[in-house]
């Protein structure tokens, strides 16, 4: 949890694609696009790259979000990449909800290297939702038990 003049902000990690989605979030930055400064952004090969512990790992050194980004199915540069994330990611929100994380706080887009806008809206309307749900609580932690 990240304090700031005694207002909260929340952390939010986002896992990009380096084929579209970082490209897009470069080109964001080219174009002095603005959005919120309180996300950080991990470049990698591809979205399938994100171990379901990595998000994990993420809510237990106390980030209060995690966005997963990559190329639209169908356009991912290695193929089928994409569409493991998919699946993968669909056990994750039951894995999540197990452990007693909001599934709202994990979610999953798919943003090609030149909709820089696209990047900028998701990333503040995701923003926006970890806003609203609040400060996240530790791993194991049951809502409103803990």
């Amino acid at each position: 949890m990240q304090m700031t003049d005694e207002v909260w902000t929340p952390k939010i990690l986002a896992f990009c694609c380096n084929w579209c989605t970082y490209t897009g979030a470069d080109l964001a930055g080219l174009n002095r696009m603005k959005y919120p400064e309180n996300v950080r952004v991990v470049r990698l090969p591809c979205s399938s790259r994100v171990n379901p512990q990595f998000v994990l790992r993420a809510f237990q050194n106390g980030c209060d979000g995690v966005l997963v980004c990559g190329c639209h199915p169908g356009d991912c540069h290695y193929t089928s990449g994409n569409y493991y994330t998919r699946r993968r990611f669909m056990l994750m929100k039951r894995l999540m909800e197990f452990a007693g994380i909001d599934p709202d706080r994990f979610q999953i887009r798919w943003i090609s290297g030149s909709e820089a806008t696209k990047f900028k809206e998701t990333v503040t309307d995701v923003t926006k939702l970890i806003e609203k749900l609040g400060p996240a609580g530790k791993t194991g932690e049951r809502r409103g038990m803990g």
